[in-house]
């Protein structure tokens, strides 16, 4: 490496650092569901840092006209909303370049996961939230625990509802704090009914659907979970560890079947999420699944996998081979990798017959390494 290369990386290691301590300070609040009082805890902490004299504005609340809500934005300065037209109607987004404009010390910016309306800046209000913070501006936000996106597929189970609007995982790793707004099943069940939530006329509907009394539990333990996950990798970081301890790396081995593929890269990135550790996604395409043989149904569903993994933190790592089983082992042995995920086989005896082999020596491999293997269901 020449002189004047060391010299240019120094400087760039320094403008990185530079840059680093000039973006915001982010703080989360997670409930899960609505109704919680995510809304009404940041507009009363909005005011508690008005009162110490803090330049704090309200960026975007949604009130859902709640009264108790709405009385909780007298004295607060807003950000006025900023005016589309979309389909014939006038309809109205977080003003992100006013904001910045502004540049006060602390903006209220809530529903993290809200979709803007097509025309926006960004597609996604969190995109509007890390050009905020990347300004020198502290933001508070808040969002449901179903709307994280390595938790999608678990919240689907809970509840039969698949949403639609979802936040990756890394912009809630992001987070400098992360606060869990806490209710019983009975708490909440008890503000539906008495109209804190709903109107008078969803609340039957939604008592019968989203807020049953075993749907809140479980969801409520979830996002236990995940705040307690993130606290903890906040003292991992602040915290020097022991080095005799094992650094963990995990991979996810995935095919070009969509359902499969998706549900292993999702539980990874909640496993390397509760470690705080490095992940990535391997797919070894085989010659049966060359470019020029693989369905396109397939190869669109890779692309969306890659996509999905990527917006979860994973590095992407894709090898072409026809054996499996020792590229796999490879890639673990240079990588370092400490743990691989694999998909439950469909198996029928057949299979099972032919994959023994191969599994027996991916198996050998592994041992050999001292890495460890999860079979996900």
């Amino acid at each position: 490496m020449s002189e004047e290369t060391d010299k240019e990386q120094n400087v760039q290691r320094f403008l990185d650092l530079i840059r680093k301590q000039r973006i915001g300070k982010f703080k989360i609040y997670i409930g899960m569901s609505a109704g919680v009082g995510k809304s009404y805890r940041m507009l009363q902490e909005a005011h508690a840092l008005l009162k110490s004299g803090i330049d704090i504005k309200i960026g975007f609340i949604e009130t859902h006209l709640r009264p108790e809500t709405e009385a909780l934005l007298e004295g607060l300065p807003l950000v006025p909303r900023r005016k589309l037209f979309y389909k014939g109607k006038e309809l109205e987004e977080m003003d992100v370049q006013a904001i910045i404009n502004l540049r006060p010390e602390v903006v209220v910016v809530d529903e993290l996961a809200h979709t803007n309306i097509e025309g926006s800046k960004h597609e996604k209000r969190w995109q509007d939230v890390m050009e905020i913070l990347e300004a020198g501006i502290n933001v508070i936000s808040a969002v449901n625990i179903q709307h994280i996106e390595s938790l999608n597929e678990e919240v689907k189970i809970i509840t039969g509802i698949e949403v639609q609007e979802r936040v990756p995982d890394k912009v809630i790793a992001l987070a400098d704090e992360v606060v869990n707004i806490d209710l019983t099943a009975d708490e909440l069940i008890a503000r539906l009914k008495e109209g804190k939530i709903y109107k008078a006329e969803k609340i039957e509907t939604a008592l019968k659907n989203f807020f049953k009394s075993e749907h809140i539990l479980q969801l409520r333990e979830l996002a236990l979970k995940e705040v307690a996950a993130q606290v903890e990798r906040k003292v991992e970081a602040q915290v020097p560890r022991n080095a005799s301890l094992r650094h963990e790396r995990f991979l996810a081995c995935i095919s070009s079947n969509e359902k499969t593929s998706k549900a292993i890269i999702r539980k990874t990135a909640r496993l390397a999420s509760y470690y705080n550790c490095q992940w990535s996604v391997l797919y070894v395409q085989t010659p049966d699944e060359s470019l020029d043989k693989i369905p396109l149904d397939k190869q669109r569903h890779l692309i969306n996998n890659y996509k999905l993994a990527t917006e979860l933190g994973a590095e992407i790592i894709r090898m072409e081979s026809k054996y499996i089983a020792r590229t796999i082992a490879a890639v673990a042995e240079e990588k370092k990798i400490t743990t691989i995920c694999i998909g439950k086989p469909h198996f029928n005896i057949l299979t099972v017959l032919l994959a023994t082999n191969t599994f027996n020596q991916l198996l050998n491999k592994l041992q050999a390494l001292d890495v460890d293997l999860v079979i996900l269901s």
